[in-house]
């Protein structure tokens, strides 16, 4: 593969117009609470995972084929709702995903009720149908975003929106402890008993549609719905905002540019590492180390992991944007090499050290979601926002998205059999490889576009 040539100017930002800065505030914050509660949503299933393996007597390998299947439904969902958002509008599609995920949390916590013998199989389903339809919500946000944020402004963006979704994680993780251990406020004389795990496939949802009327309320596609303009310079297709491109056109544009493809390998290995995490922390410390939900561990991780993820999201877009001047592929190369150290040392530590424990587990899996959440960032949404500009955000983002969540299927059951049959260090041996095939394919951007300015390095 031959790299690419186009050299264009640095991209300057313009001084905004007054008003724009807190209306465009006003949009992003509402699309980050939608998302978050989009991750309510997602990640209720991990929470509630050892309660729901318990019941149902589950392997991990059978709760690694839900995780599979959603994460496959959602994969195939980014590649063909890229396309539908850029033709939809991000605001219409990212409300059809909410709708879509209340409706099968609920399909879901009801299942469970029914006592039929294909249980596995009722859920491996409904997961994968939940994953089809929260992959309108990425290409959707990514799109409306392209439009109100220069190329210079991303990176931070990227880094500050991540922090917006990671109040989701905090959301679930606390909404776990306090439904599934229960909880008291003395100043009220409020006390609530422990729940059923399924009050997680019923609170969240309600959540999500309260944020879901918030956000069409609130939210525009464009700054010139709401009366505003912004300057686009390097985008050929930004001048016409009411102008569509045709699909075909999109599909050949994006699918051509070999920056997309290399962007999309990196982000498959973010998404193994990133699933691994994320999907099998709470099993893992409960499993491996005894920590439920009323302990003080897992209360750290509810919180250490998200507030890690923002704070190596929002340093990183940092960094893209003034010391790379917009370029992501250094800043990609550096965390996947950080990443590949810190998993490294964590092998060691967990399996063949005498600091191995629960507080050593909180500490290095902390440092990992730093780490795979960072380049999830700068990939995801700020790379994709560079490649695709205002017309075809949407499916950049759909396409290089999609290879996150179909790394992220190697998580789910291959990763559970890999732990049923070698025990739980594999999670963190399976993630090695990963992180330097991440550490080759962005030192490669960054090599062979070095002294130049091509949009998606």
């Amino acid at each position: 593969m031959n790299p690419p040539t186009q050299a264009t100017a640095q991209p300057v930002i313009a001084h905004h117009e007054p008003g724009f800065r807190r209306r465009r505030f006003r949009n992003w914050f509402f699309l980050g609470l939608l998302y978050a509660g989009y991750y309510l949503c997602r990640r209720n299933l991990n929470i509630a995972s050892p309660e729901l393996c318990k019941e149902f007597n589950f392997t991990n390998a059978d709760y690694g084929k839900i995780n599979t299947a959603r994460d496959g439904g959602y994969a195939v969902g980014q590649f063909i709702n890229g396309l539908f958002t850029d033709k939809l509008g991000g605001k219409q599609a990212m409300l059809i995903g909410a709708v879509g995920t209340i409706i099968l949390n609920l399909i879901f916590g009801f299942m469970s009720t029914t006592g039929v013998t294909w249980m596995l199989v009722a859920f491996i389903a409904i997961r994968a149908a939940d994953g089809y339809l929260q992959a309108f919500g990425a290409p959707g946000m990514v799109k409306i975003n392209t439009s109100w944020f220069q190329r210079r402004e991303r990176g931070k963006f990227a880094g500050i929106f991540g922090g917006m979704i990671q109040l989701g994680d905090v959301g679930v993780g606390q909404l776990g402890a306090l439904l599934l251990a229960g909880f008291s406020i003395p100043l009220i004389g409020l006390t609530v008993d422990k729940m059923d795990w399924r009050s997680m496939f019923v609170v969240p949802p309600i959540i999500l549609g309260i944020i879901a009327v918030l956000m069409w309320l609130n939210v525009k596609n464009h700054p010139e719905e709401a009366g505003h303009t912004i300057r686009h310079d390097e985008d050929e297709h930004a001048a016409d905002i009411d102008q569509k491109l045709p699909l075909a056109y999109v599909f050949l544009k994006i699918a051509g540019n070999p920056l997309a493809w290399v962007n999309a390998g990196a982000y498959f290995c973010t998404g193994f590492v990133r699933t691994a995490t994320v999907a099998w922390w709470t099993k893992y410390m409960h499993d491996q180390w005894q920590v439920g939900k009323t302990s003080g561990f897992y209360t750290a991780l509810v919180w250490s992991l998200p507030v890690a993820a923002f704070v190596g999201s929002f340093t990183s877009g940092m960094l893209s944007d003034t010391i790379f001047r917009g370029k992501r592929a250094p800043v990609g190369a550096l965390l996947y090499s950080i990443e590949t150290a810190v998993i490294a040392a964590t092998i060691w530590c967990l399996g063949h050290s005498s600091f191995a424990g629960p507080l050593a587990a909180v500490i290095l899996l902390t440092a990992i979601a730093v780490t795979c959440n960072s380049t999830h960032s700068i990939i995801g949404t700020a790379a994709a926002m560079d490649l695709g500009g205002r017309k075809m955000a949407g499916f950049a983002a759909g396409v290089i998205d999609s290879f996150q969540y179909f790394g992220a299927m190697f998580a789910g059951w291959t990763l559970g059999r890999l732990i049923d049959h070698h025990g739980w260090m594999a999670l963190f041996w399976a993630m090695l490889p990963f992180s330097l095939i991440g550490t080759g394919l962005m030192g490669y951007v960054w090599l062979t576009t070095r002294g130049r300015d091509v949009k998606g390095s």
